[in-house]
């Protein structure tokens, strides 16, 4: 039988989303040219809710897109339909590319080669709720809710409200 733990809680959950808010804030000094893309779809909802904080934090709402990355993915799993929806100009903004879990940095990589397709923004800064590593590629989030070591034997599972679910992230041990 796999197990699962879960290792951060709602409440947890909802200060982590708030102090990357914060950090978003203070490392860019303010909302100038700042857009939010959100990987779909834990990314999207995920995104939403920073972009909440911030508006409750600076009472500025920035401008926030989903990003559709199958199309770009290396892994055999293409399809022609693009569900993304950008609704705004990237060039010279800075984009905030939100994703749920960091692992190998494929996804990402998928991520960038899409956003370049809206334009040419001034700077892609990554926001990730988990960094769990096991990088494949040379990337690394600039936000990070947690830094959660990992096997590769493990999953990280995070479950959101919008979901249906209690906020929160777990560890699934998985047999090969």
């Amino acid at each position: 039988m796999d197990d699962l733990r879960q290792i951060i809680d709602s409440n947890t959950f909802s200060r982590m989303l708030k102090r990357m808010a914060h950090e978003i804030l203070e490392h860019n000094n303010g909302t100038d040219n700042l857009v939010i893309i959100g990987i779909m779809t834990k990314g999207t909802y995920i995104a939403k809710r920073i972009q909440e904080n911030i508006h409750s934090i600076e009472g500025v709402t920035l401008a926030i897109g989903e990003l559709d990355i199958t199309s770009f993915r290396d892994d055999g799993a293409k399809r022609a339909v693009n569900n993304s929806n950008i609704g705004f100009s990237l060039e010279n903004k800075k984009v905030i590319l939100v994703d749920d879990v960091l692992y190998t940095g494929r996804s990402v990589r998928a991520a960038l080669d899409a956003i370049l397709h809206y334009g040419r923004p001034m700077e892609i800064q990554l926001a990730t709720l988990i960094d769990r590593g096991h990088r494949e590629l040379p990337i690394r989030s600039d936000y990070v809710g947690k830094n959660i070591p990992t096997s590769r034997k493990e999953l990280v599972l995070v479950t959101l409200k919008e979901k249906g679910q209690e906020d929160g992230v777990y560890i699934k041990r998985i047999e090969n």
